[in-house]
């Protein structure tokens, strides 16, 4: 199963060398013909309002997913620390030519193939706190635990509870033995609060406004759609 990773914080500059020297990387690695990808993994670095891990409704879900993409700015970022920061696919920086335009090859992604065979999108966030101001997941080699979930959700063998933005692991579904974590932490981990997304709307809103004409209207449905389900929560 092949995973491909977008997160804002985390990017690999430098390619290993050829043939790659790691024990436990795929065969199929240097496969000319490449490997199907299973799922795509975005995220950033949140301390409220997003859950530790949620999976998309479907592909333009996903997208959508990945043109909101936001961390709050830390010490090491120019500019206001705790400030929320957009940056779609984690590709901002890198992308030279209309973002809008950039979503909208995404979106035809999904129109040109069949729907069975595009990969599940999944949105982490291993930076959620509580109350205490403490990151509420231990992070490092415990992702681990929240990969095994999203394999095991691409395989259909995973539980999830429907929530307005995506599919969000049952307690019981995320391995957590061995683990010091309370009851509460999980289920703050896991939370969705409707008000904290209503907030949300406004300032996805205002992201979009910067694309102008050119964004894709199926991604200005999908925040219709956002809207229209936390005004059933």
């Amino acid at each position: 199963m092949v995973i491909q990773w977008h997160l804002s914080l985390f990017f690999v500059f430098n390619e290993p060398p050829l043939p790659c020297q790691a024990p436990a990387i795929a065969p199929e690695w240097e496969d000319p013909n490449g490997v199907p990808i299973s799922a795509i993994l975005f995220g950033g670095r949140r301390a409220s309002t997003i859950p530790l891990v949620f999976q998309s409704f479907s592909w333009e879900h996903g997208v959508f997913l990945g043109s909101i993409m936001s961390s709050e700015t830390t010490a090491a970022a120019t500019g206001a620390v705790g400030k929320l920061r957009r940056d779609p696919f984690a590709m901002l920086p890198f992308c030279g030519y209309n973002m809008a335009d950039y979503f909208g090859h995404w979106l035809s992604i999904g129109k040109k193939s069949n729907p069975g065979n595009l990969p599940q999108i999944f949105y982490v966030n291993w930076f959620r706190k509580g109350s205490d101001g403490k990151f509420l997941w231990p992070g490092y080699g415990e992702n681990a635990r929240v990969l095994a979930w999203i394999f095991e959700r691409v395989t259909g063998s995973a539980e999830a509870t429907e929530t307005p933005i995506g599919y969000v692991p049952t307690p019981e579904s995320l391995q957590t033995e061995g683990l010091d974590m309370s009851p509460e932490d999980l289920e703050l981990l896991l939370a969705v609060n409707p008000e904290d997304w209503r907030a949300e709307l406004a300032l996805i809103e205002e992201h979009y406004a910067t694309f102008g004409d050119r964004m894709p209207g199926e991604l200005s449905s999908q925040l219709k759609e956002l809207e229209r389900r936390l005004s059933k929560s």
